[in-house]
C-alpha cells in the first residue's frame, strides 16, 4: 500500500449506463486496493444497484448520490440507460447536464486531487480546471473505438464526416489497414450521435470537448490486445494516453451461492463440456420483434443446446414488448432454456459446459467471455458495439452473423449457420482457438496490476501543485 502522503483522492463521474459504471467501479477497486481514496458519483438508484465494493475496500470508496433533476419526457425513476428505450436516452443526457452545479459543489467541498470523467460530462474538465483539480478523461471505449473517433478537430464540429456512409470507412488519420468502421445499419441506428438530440449537444461533440479539456486520457485497453491503436492515439493526442488494462472481473465464485444460480447450474451440469451457446445482449440492447423471431428460429435450427437471457423490455417506458415465436419454448424444451430475469453471467461463462457466447459486442461482456476463453458470435445493436465487433472479427476472436448491410436484418439460416460454424465446425476452429488464446492475456492480474500502477504513478507525480502544498509534500 502507498505511503499515506502519497495517497490520492480521486473523484469518478461515469456516464449513467451500467456498461460504463461497471468498469469505473472495477478501476475504483484496483486503485483503492493501493490505498487511494475514491469518491464514486452517480444517481441514487444506480448506486443502490451497483455491486458493493468488498468489505476491505469499502472504507476507501465513498458512494456519492447525486439526485437527477426532473426533465420533461424522462420517466420518473429512470436513472440509467437500461431503464429506457433508446429514443428516451437523450432526456437522460439532458438531466445529467443539469448536474453541473452539484458536481462543482461536491468537488469544491471535497477537494480531490483528480477527477476521472466519462465522455458525457463535457463540462467537467473546465470545472476541474477552475478549482485546480487535475482531470482524466477515462473512456470505456477500446483503443480502436477511440482511434476511430479520432482527433479533437474531427469530433468537435468538423465537416470531415457528415453522412452515415462517411462512418463506414476507415478514417484518413489511421495509417494501417483495418476493418474498424461502422456497418451502414449500425451507424444509421445511432446517427443522432452526429446530428444531435434533446440535450442540445451531440455525443461526438461531448467526446471532442472532453478530449480537449482533460489533462490525461485513460482508456480500457492494453498493448497485448491492440498495440497499433494505442500508438496511434499517442500520435494524434498531444497529451498523455494511458491504457488501464481490460478490467476483467474478479473470481466468479466470490459472488456466493443463490437459488437462481443453483437452478441454472443444475441444467448446465447436465450438458456436455463446451456444447452450450450462452445468449445475452446486455442490459441496454433489445432485438426488434423481427430480429427476435429470426434469432429464436436460428437457435432452434442450429440443434445446439443454449441458455438465453432474454430482455423483452428496456425499462417501464418501453412500450414495444417483444415475444418469442408460438410454441418455441415447448419445441426446444430440454435443449434450450429462456430466462427472463437477472442471472450471474460470470458464473455461467465460467461453467465448463459453455462453449460460445452469442453477444451484442459490448466490451464488458466480451472481456468476461474471453477471460474464460469462450468463442464469440456477434450480433450488434447500438453505441460502439459495431467498432468492438470489427476488432474482434479482425483478430478472429469473434464471428459476426451475416446481416443486410442497409437495415441490419438477419435470417434464421445465417443465425443457425454462424452458431454451428463457431461452435462445432472445422472451419470455425480458428475462433475457438483464438478465443482460448485470449484467456491468459485478458485474465492476467499481473498485466492488470502493471497498467494500474503506471496510471497511478503518473497521477501521483503530476498531482496539481496546490494539492502538493496542502498535503505538506515537498515539491
Amino acid at each position: 500500500m502507498a505511503d499515506t502522503h502519497d495517497n490520492l483522492h480521486i473523484a469518478m463521474l461515469p456516464w449513467l449506463a451500467f456498461g460504463h459504471m461497471t468498469p469505473y467501479m472495477e478501476l475504483a477497486k484496483l486503485m483503492a486496493a493501493k490505498g487511494h481514496r475514491i469518491s464514486f458519483l452517480s444517481a441514487p438508484r444506480n448506486i443502490d444497484r451497483l455491486p458493493k465494493p468488498p468489505p476491505e475496500l469499502a472504507p476507501l470508496i465513498s458512494l456519492v448520490k447525486l439526485p437527477l433533476p426532473p426533465v420533461e419526457h424522462l420517466p420518473e425513476g429512470a436513472e440509467a440507460t437500461s431503464d429506457l428505450p433508446y429514443d428516451k436516452i437523450q432526456y437522460l443526457k439532458k438531466a445529467f447536464d443539469m448536474l453541473q452545479e452539484p458536481v462543482a459543489r461536491f468537488l469544491e467541498s471535497s477537494d480531490p486531487d483528480w477527477i476521472m470523467y466519462d465522455f458525457a460530462p463535457y463540462w467537467a474538465g473546465p470545472i476541474a480546471a477552475r478549482l485546480g483539480i487535475g482531470s482524466v478523461l477515462f473512456t470505456i471505449m477500446i483503443g480502436a473505438g477511440l482511434g476511430f473517433v479520432g482527433p479533437t478537430w474531427a469530433s468537435k464540429g468538423a465537416d470531415y464526416r457528415k453522412t452515415p456512409e462517411d462512418f463506414t470507412r476507415s478514417p484518413k488519420w489511421v495509417p494501417f489497414p483495418t476493418k474498424v468502421a461502422f456497418r451502414l445499419f449500425e451507424i444509421k441506428r445511432i446517427f443522432d450521435v452526429v446530428t444531435g438530440n434533446a440535450s442540445g449537444v451531440t455525443d461526438l461533440y461531448r467526446m471532442g470537448a472532453c478530449q480537449e479539456c482533460c489533462d490525461v486520457i485513460a482508456l480500457r485497453s492494453s498493448y497485448e490486445v491492440e498495440p497499433e491503436w494505442l500508438s496511434l492515439l499517442k500520435d494524434i493526442h498531444t497529451k498523455p494516453v494511458f491504457p488501464v488494462g481490460q478490467l476483467a472481473p474478479g473470481d466468479p465464485e466470490a459472488r456466493g451461492e443463490t437459488d437462481t444460480w443453483r437452478s441454472i447450474k443444475e441444467w448446465l451440469d447436465a450438458q456436455k463440456k463446451g456444447s452450450v451457446v450462452y445468449v445475452a445482449f446486455g442490459s441496454e440492447s433489445k432485438p426488434s420483434q423481427t430480429e427476435l423471431t429470426e434469432i429464436a428460429q436460428g437457435l432452434e435450427l442450429s440443434g445446439l443446446p443454449f441458455f438465453w437471457v432474454l430482455k423483452t423490455r428496456l425499462g417501464s417506458a418501453d412500450t414495444e414488448s417483444i415475444m418469442l415465436p408460438d410454441g418455441f419454448e415447448e419445441r426446444v424444451k430440454g435443449r434450450g432454456v429462456v430466462w427472463d430475469s437477472w442471472v450471474p453471467q460470470l458464473k455461467i461463462l465460467a461453467h465448463d459446459s459453455v462453449g460460445g457466447f452469442l453477444t451484442h459486442g459490448g466490451w464488458n461482456s466480451a472481456v468476461e467471455a474471453l477471460s474464460f476463453g469462450r468463442a464469440l458470435i456477434l450480433f450488434t445493436f447500438v453505441a460502439d458495439q459495431g467498432l468492438n465487433a470489427r476488432i474482434l472479427e479482425e483478430r478472429q476472436i469473434g464471428y459476426p452473423i451475416p446481416r443486410n448491410e442497409s437495415d441490419g436484418s438477419v435470417t434464421r439460416q445465417s443465425v443457425a449457420e454462424s452458431l454451428r460454424l463457431v461452435m462445432v465446425e472445422e472451419e470455425g476452429r480458428v475462433y475457438r482457438e483464438k478465443s482460448k488464446g485470449m484467456r491468459p492475456i485478458v485474465g492476467d492480474q499481473g498485466i492488470q496490476e502493471r497498467y494500474t500502477n503506471d496510471l497511478l504513478n503518473y497521477l501521483k507525480e503530476h498531482r496539481p501543485v496546490k494539492h502538493l502544498k496542502s498535503k505538506g509534500t515537498t515539491i
